[in-house]
This record gives C-alpha cells, structure tokens and sequence, in this order.
C-alpha cells in the first residue's frame, strides 16, 4: 500500500486484512473513507476547505486494474464519502465520471445522506479568506481575542487571525495504491480539491490519467499537489507507462515531474506567477507509485509541505517514508 502522509491512519486499519487475501480495491478505497470522515484534514472529505462561496466540493475516483474500470465525482457536495459513490458509479453505471448536482442525486438515489460538510474551523477560515480579499469592501476581518480595538481595525493592515493558505498552498489529497498478494493492483483518490476555488472547478483527482491510474499489466500510480498540472501532464497514466516499458518506480515518478517542470516554463510565458523567484515552478506535487514487483516510491517537485508518504508491505508494516525530490 502506497499512497500520501494522511494515507497512513487507514492504512494501518486495513493492512492485515489485505494480508489476509482481501481485495486491493476494497483497502484504497477503505483508506479513503479513514480520511474523508476526519473533520481535522482539511484537504478531504468533512471539513474540507470550501470553494469561494463558502461551499464544500468534493472530487473522487477509483480504478480497479484487474478489469480496467473506473468510477468518478466531482463538484459533489453535502455526500460524506465521495470514494464509495465514485466505486458505484464504476460498478452501477455505464459510465466513467458524474459531476456536480447528477453526482448528488446519484449518491442520494443510493442510500447515502445528506450531510453538511463545512465545520465551523473551515468556516472560520473562509470567512478570514473573505474578509481579507480586498481593502476595498465593507468587510472586517474581527479584532484579536487578546484585547478589544478601541476602533474598527484597517483594512489595509488586518490583524492576524489565524493561517490563510496562500494559492499554491491550498490543495491537498488522499491518494492510495495497493498491490495485493496475487499481483492484482487497485487505486483511489479522494479531495475536497483547491481551497476556495471557483465553483465547479474540478481538479485531476476525479480525472483517470491525471490523478490516478492503474493497470494489472503494469502498476498502480497517483498524484496530490497541483492538480492542473498533473492534467497536462496526464502524469498518472504516463508514470504507469513508463512502468511498462521498465522503469522503477522512481525514475518513472522523476521523469513526469521533469516533463511537469518543462511544461511550466511554456505555462509560464502567459502566466508568470506558476514560476518563483528561482525560475522553478512555485507549486508543489507529488506522485505514489507501485509496481508489479513490489517496488515502490514517492516523489515530490521541491519537497516543501507534504514531505512523507505512506507505505505498508510485509516487512515493515505500515509507516512513512521520505519523498524523493525532483529539485535538490
């Protein structure tokens, strides 16, 4: 089992019962549910951080290697587990992917309640999102705890409330891969996607290629971090064709960041701001990988934020592990 640093709760709960002949789809997706019921990840599931509009909308996929099907929301809102209506969209459907308002209705159509998603910390922290948009409207972001203003505070200089995440700070993911006992592979990925996004924007994570990827002839692959990125890189899909061809798992996982760097420089002619001061991309991804041998590793860009990865095989048990950087 490969996947992200907040993989590794669920992972320790279904390690044995993978062991113990249980099937790989069934443990990522398991993984998932771990994180997107966890009010405090706010990166998944209940209490993720909301779109613009102070709403919660979840992406979610799965992929079963063993028959190449998959299943994918996105742009749900108000349905806990995104990952299981994802898996019946795979296995109740014709179809790869529902999105926004369908996707609900989908959910609900199958027993699955109506739940509000949006905590009062993730609405704390919209609203001093909102409130420090513009020094130009009627909002105040409230005075310091510690003391009461003896007048309304500047909008220029607002006081400081607590973390904003800036905008290439405001992404977060669960992914999982799982190689089974028999050589059968699975994924799944689950988030609550780009913090205070537009509304209706959908991320690579409910996108099979971009997000995620697996294939019973080569591995299993998956990403967090920026997820436009990894859709124009198609990353996922191509770090399983790397695999294919014979790659290890991390020189598949570098190659794709070294083509994700590239692509950015080309990105970057129209849009300055995807690249830093130090003319590297100024946004973080990462990518899980497993073969069918049993190697595996993590990647990362820069190695900045999500610095771990989760990993579970025989030997060691479930634990994390260093991410190997793209820029030393």
């Amino acid at each position: 089992m490969v996947g992200s640093a907040n993989a590794l709760p669920g992972s320790r709960a279904q390690f044995e019962r993978l062991l113990a002949g249980g099937a790989p789809l069934d443990a990522a997706i398991e993984v998932c549910k771990v994180a997107e019921a966890d009010p405090d990840d706010t990166s998944v599931g209940l209490g993720g951080i909301p779109n613009e509009d102070g709403v919660v909308q979840l992406d979610a996929a799965c992929m079963d290697g063993r028959t190449h099907n998959s299943g994918a929301v996105a742009a749900i809102e108000n349905i806990l587990h995104p990952i299981e209506v994802a898996r019946l969209v795979m296995e109740r459907t014709d179809h790869c992917q529902i999105f926004g308002v369908g996707a609900y209705r989908f959910a609900r159509e199958h027993g699955h309640p109506h739940t509000e998603l949006l905590t009062d910390s993730t609405r704390a922290l919209w609203l001093r999102w909102k409130e420090n948009l513009s020094d130009q409207d009627d909002r105040l972001p409230p005075p310091p705890k510690s003391e009461t203003p003896k007048s309304a505070p500047s909008k220029g200089e607002p006081p400081k409330t607590g973390f904003v995440p800036t905008r290439f700070e405001r992404h977060g993911t669960i992914h999982c891969s799982v190689l089974a006992l028999d050589g059968e592979v699975a994924c799944a990925t689950s988030t609550s996607g780009l913090g205070f996004k537009i509304p209706g924007r959908v991320g690579d994570s409910a996108i099979v290629g971009a997000g995620l990827y697996c294939d019973a002839e080569a591995g299993s692959a998956g990403s967090t971090g920026r997820g436009e990125a990894s859709i124009l890189a198609c990353a996922s899909a191509m770090i399983v064709e790397q695999l294919r061809g014979g790659s290890s798992p991390k020189d598949a996982g570098l190659e794709i960041l070294r083509r994700i760097a590239k692509q950015t420089e080309r990105q970057a002619r129209w849009q300055p701001a995807l690249l830093g001061p130090d003319g590297r991309p100024a946004f973080d991804i990462q990518f899980y990988i497993v073969g069918l041998d049993g190697r595996f590793a993590g990647v990362t860009l820069h190695g900045r934020g999500q610095g771990r990865f989760a990993v579970a095989e025989p030997a060691a048990g479930p634990r994390l592990e260093p991410l190997e950087p793209f820029f030393t």
